[in-house]
C-alpha cells in the first residue's frame, strides 16, 4: 500500500499512517475535558490532529520528536485540513525512512548561500562589509543557517528556508536600489541578512520544529542584537579600528523594528528610511510565500476560491488555477 502523504490528504479521507510528531499539547475544553492537539508531519507538509476526551497520562508514552502511527479521518475546519484522531501510538523509529519526514527546501540552498555571500561581500560601506565578513567566516553559523527555517509554521518553515527568505529579499533590494537614492542600501542589505539571523538560536530544527529555551525567553530580535554586538567587537579586534557607533545603532534598530508594529512583536517602530524598507521587504516576501503556498495546498482543488483563512482574515482567489 502506498504512503498517505500529508500533501495529498483530502476532506473525508480515512488515515492510517506513520508521521513525525512535531508538536504535542494536552488542552482542556470549556467543560474541562482533556483533548490532544498534535502537529504531525512528513516531507510534504504538516497536519493538525485532534483527539477528543483523552485521559490524564494517556499520552505520556509519546512526545514531540517521536514517530507515531495515527489513525483517524480528515475534515475541513475554518479553511484548513485537520485530522480527527481515534488512535495514536509511538513506534520504533529504527526502521523508518527518515528522509520521508524531512521537510524539503524549495530551492538549492547551497546556490542560494553562494549568491547571498556574493551580494553581502559587494556592500559598498567598508565597516558594514567588514561586519558581514565576520558573520560569513563563522562556519558554525553559516552551517546552522542551512538547517534553519524562517519560521515554524507561517513562512519558509523548512530547513534552508531562512537562507531562501534572506536571499529573496536581497535580490528585491538590489532591484529597487536605484529608485531610492536617499536610502542607505549598505544598511538595508546588512539589515536583511541580520533581521532573522537570531532564529538560528531561537529555534530547534532537528526532528521537530520547536523553540529553544533561549528563543522563548529572549526572541530572535533580542538574540540578533546580541549577535551584532558580538561581531562588532570582533570587527574592532580584527581591524584595530572602532566600529561607527551610529552605524551599529541603525543596524540594531532595524532588527528590533522589522516586524513594523508593536502588535506584531516589534519592540520599536521603524524610525529610519532603511528600517521601513526592511520591514516592507520582509512582509512582502513572507506574505507572497504564504498566499502562494495557501493556494497550492488548498484541499478544495476544484473551487476558484480557498476557504476562509482565519490567520489571513480572508479567502484567496485562485481563479483559473483551480481548473488547469
Amino acid at each position: 500500500m502506498s504512503r498517505q502523504w500529508v500533501g495529498e490528504l483530502k476532506d473525508g479521507d480515512s488515515v492510517d499512517e506513520v508521521f513525525l510528531l512535531a508538536e504535542k499539547q494536552i488542552r482542556a475544553n470549556r467543560n474541562a475535558n482533556l483533548y490532544l492537539l498534535a502537529q504531525m508531519r512528513d516531507r510534504t507538509g504538516t497536519i493538525s490532529g485532534l483527539m477528543w476526551n483523552v485521559l490524564e497520562g494517556s499520552c505520556d508514552s509519546f512526545d514531540a520528536g517521536d514517530f507515531v502511527r495515527a489513525k483517524g479521518k480528515c475534515q475541513l475546519y475554518q479553511g484548513g485540513l485537520q485530522m480527527i484522531v481515534t488512535r495514536i501510538d509511538k513506534i520504533d523509529g529504527d526502521g523508518v525512512a527518515r528522509e520521508d519526514f524531512e521537510l524539503q527546501p524549495k530551492a538549492d540552498v547551497e546556490k542560494l548561500m553562494l549568491r547571498m555571500k556574493e551580494i553581502l561581500l559587494s556592500i559598498a560601506d567598508p565597516p558594514v562589509r567588514s561586519l558581514m565578513e565576520c558573520f560569513l567566516i563563522d562556519d558554525e553559523l553559516t552551517a546552522a543557517m542551512t538547517r534553519t527555517g524562517a519560521g515554524i509554521k507561517a513562512h519558509h518553515a523548512y530547513p534552508g528556508g531562512l537562507v531562501e527568505h534572506i536571499t529573496n529579499m536581497l535580490e528585491v533590494a538590489l532591484r529597487i536600489e536605484d529608485l531610492y537614492p536617499d536610502v542607505n542600501f549598505s544598511l538595508v542589505l546588512a539589515g536583511i541578512f541580520l533581521h532573522d539571523l537570531g532564529k538560528v538560536r531561537e529555534m530547534s530544527f532537528e526532528n521537530s520544529f520547536s523553540y529553544t529555551d533561549e528563543g522563548q525567553l529572549l526572541g530572535h530580535m533580542s538574540i540578533g542584537v546580541e549577535m551584532v554586538s558580538e561581531k562588532v567587537a570582533e570587527v574592532e579586534r580584527l581591524t584595530g579600528e572602532k566600529f561607527p557607533t551610529e552605524t551599529a545603532l541603525r543596524i540594531k534598530h532595524m532588527i528590533l523594528s522589522h516586524h513594523g508594529s508593536y502588535e506584531h512583536g516589534s519592540s520599536r517602530l521603524p524610525m529610519t528610511p532603511e528600517a521601513i524598507v526592511l520591514h516592507h521587504l520582509d512582509n512582502l516576501d513572507a506574505k507572497v510565500y504564504e498566499f502562494t503556498q495557501t493556494i497550492e495546498s488548498d484541499p478544495v482543488g476544484e473551487s476558484n476560491w480557498t476557504p476562509f483563512i482565519p490567520r489571513l482574515d480572508r479567502k484567496i482567489f485562485k481563479g483559473e488555477r483551480a481548473t488547469e
